[in-house]
């Protein structure tokens, strides 16, 4: 019983472990080119999102969707698929934030935290989706062939 549960469920639980770990690579760049050499918040910002996302890519290619790819330009179409999801989510990301800090006035500090909790939810679940059904299944019709 634990390991069927464990089968069902061992691809959310490493996405859920490496999307940690990609908070992490994001928060720590952007404190290094922000705070450490002073770049300007918003270079860091786009850097960061860059840098968490191709950590992202790689970790969830090999530890959480198992993808094999056979060519390189199977690999060229998986990664542009991942980063243009990513990036689709980033626009959510920031009309959410906009709407939800500035549309409805949520400005002192407990209600922006709250519209970045509400916002970081549905950018997950939306990350999640987009990569278990659109980007990484691909490779599935491939090793089927």
């Amino acid at each position: 019983m634990l390991k069927e549960l464990w089968d069902k469920y061992k691809s959310i639980v490493a996405y859920l472990f490496w999307g940690v770990v990609t908070t992490i690579v994001n928060l720590a760049t952007f404190q290094i080119l922000s705070s450490g050499i002073h770049w300007n918040y918003e270079v860091a910002t786009v850097i960061a999102w860059f840098v968490s996302v191709l950590v992202a890519y790689f970790t969830n290619k090999v530890w959480v969707f198992g993808s094999h790819y056979t060519t390189v330009s199977d690999f060229i179409a998986e990664i542009f698929r991942f980063f243009f999801y990513r990036a689709l989510t980033l626009v959510i990301d920031i009309v959410i934030t906009f709407v939800g800090i500035s549309g409805l006035g949520f400005k002192d500090p407990l209600g922006q935290f709250i519209v970045k909790v509400i916002d970081n939810v549905i950018v997950i679940v939306a990350n999640y989706i987009f990569s278990k059904w659109l980007i990484f299944n691909n490779n599935k019709k491939i090793e089927n062939k």
